[in-house]
């Protein structure tokens, strides 16, 4: 077949008499690597359908999960004063958050004891991870702020993203793709289990 950069219908030579196939529509001017690879579940993100309205409490994900079933919420483990969540728009495979209860917005309102469990919980997840995925490394942050890349920049969330040395492979290097082998539900299952194992507590 023929690629084109147009949008048109183009003939598929071995398909049939009278059969036409669309060719990939191709906006002029765009990077030429994003031409043909998708990642249609981050449109969801992108789009907005699951960005706050507004700063609120009420609009916060990170207020709202804990107040659903860990499954549900996909919630890994909680705490005295801060929880583990798995990122619903992953970077990784693996990509875990981890929230303090209280809707904050920057480190320096952190009181010393969410500083603390913070910490503590991101030392665990990590050893969680660990156990469960084999990873050669992690990103550790936190985006403070709508400039810095906070996607919810309302509440602070210190993210733990699991590495490995085959990441930099032909697909987010050609096609601008992550893939992620593993549905959330069945990454929460498993590192909740792991947790539960590791400290002795439900992760349910």
């Amino acid at each position: 077949m023929t690629e084109e950069a147009t949008g048109a219908t183009i003939s598929a030579p071995g398909a049939g008499d009278h059969v036409e196939v669309e060719a990939p529509f191709y906006h002029e001017g765009a990077p030429q690597a994003f031409q043909r690879l998708w990642t249609p579940h981050r449109m969801v993100y992108i789009g907005g359908q699951n960005k706050p309205s507004d700063d609120t409490p009420a609009q916060c994900p990170f207020c709202t999960g804990p107040e659903r079933d860990d499954e549900e919420a996909l919630i890994v483990h909680r705490g005295q004063t801060s929880y583990v969540i798995m990122n619903l728009y992953p970077y990784n495979t693996g990509h875990l958050l981890v929230c303090p209860y209280r809707h904050i917005s920057d480190w320096t309102e952190a009181t010393a004891p969410e500083r603390q469990e913070i910490g503590e919980l991101t030392a665990t997840a990590m050893s969680v991870v660990r156990s469960v995925s084999h990873p050669h490394g992690f990103n550790l942050g936190m985006n403070q702020g709508e400039v810095a890349g906070a996607g919810i920049a309302a509440h602070l969330h210190q993210h733990i993203v699991p590495r490995w040395k085959g990441d930099a492979n032909f697909m987010p290097i050609i096609g601008r793709t992550k893939p992620v082998p593993q549905l959330l539900g069945e990454q929460r299952d498993m590192l909740a289990a792991a947790w539960s194992a590791r400290t002795g507590q439900s992760g349910d």
